[in-house]
């Protein structure tokens, strides 16, 4: 018979964060960079509308917010404005407060971190720079790592897949409506931020167990929080 690889203590646990956001402070960021896209093309789309939607995948948020007879030989071309528009806001990006403190903590208590992030591979590089935290990142996922953006939950498993950690022993930090879906797709418990925009009500109606203001407030309240649970698992704290 062989081996088991359970290591000792039990199955290996984890977090995994959202990135936009979550950690860094760029919700309105891309929605002012979709809006601007948008009018390029002719289609003059709410700010209110487009922030509603971020974190979805670009090309779903394309698709729900432009109208069925449009020329969708441009949606690529919205997108690929909406890639460069954002860029342009590279130097401006800042993590949020306590963003690197709570990946910081959650390392220090054992548990795999992961960045499931279904963000362009080249943003999510520069996020990491400004994030600063890559001794406490095991693993981190970009567009390139799903077939399905979410709420389809292909980024979360690619997640789970990189750090070896089954869903039922991990947990799943966003800010997104759709980040919730997602996580509830596989029957991870997800915990909302309220940082990037959506109120803690429509998180808490998407799935979110616990909802927070932001990354520090999260900190403070680790212990007690779903990552908590799984801190306390870990052995030899």
């Amino acid at each position: 018979m062989a081996e088991s690889t359970t290591p000792p203590g039990g199955p290996r646990r984890g977090v995994l964060f959202d990135v936009d956001g979550t950690l860094i402070d760029s919700s309105y960021i891309h929605t002012i960079a979709w809006w601007n896209a948008f009018r390029q093309y002719g289609h003059d789309v709410p700010m209110a509308a487009i922030h509603q939607l971020v974190g979805m995948g670009g090309a779903r948020l394309v698709d729900t917010l432009l109208p069925d007879g449009r020329n969708r030989d441009e949606d690529e071309d919205i997108m690929a404005s909406h890639g460069a528009l954002y860029a342009s806001h590279w130097p401006s990006l800042r993590t949020l407060d306590g963003a690197k403190d709570l990946l910081g903590q959650c390392h220090a208590g054992g548990l795999a971190v992961a960045l499931a992030s279904s963000a362009r591979e080249r943003d999510l590089q520069v996020m990491r720079s400004v994030l600063d935290a890559d001794p406490f990142i095991d693993a981190a996922t970009s567009a390139n790592d799903a077939e399905e953006s979410k709420p389809a939950p292909d980024i979360l498993e690619a997640a789970l897949e990189a750090v070896g950690v089954g869903a039922a022993n991990a947990v799943y930090v966003g800010d997104a409506v759709w980040d919730m879906k997602a996580a509830g797709a596989l029957g991870i418990p997800a915990i909302g931020l309220t940082c990037g925009g959506i109120q803690a009500a429509q998180l808490r109606e998407a799935g979110a167990v616990e909802v927070f203001d932001g990354p520090r407030q999260l900190l403070q309240n680790l212990g007690s929080s779903a990552i908590g649970r799984l801190l306390a698992l870990q052995p030899h704290r």
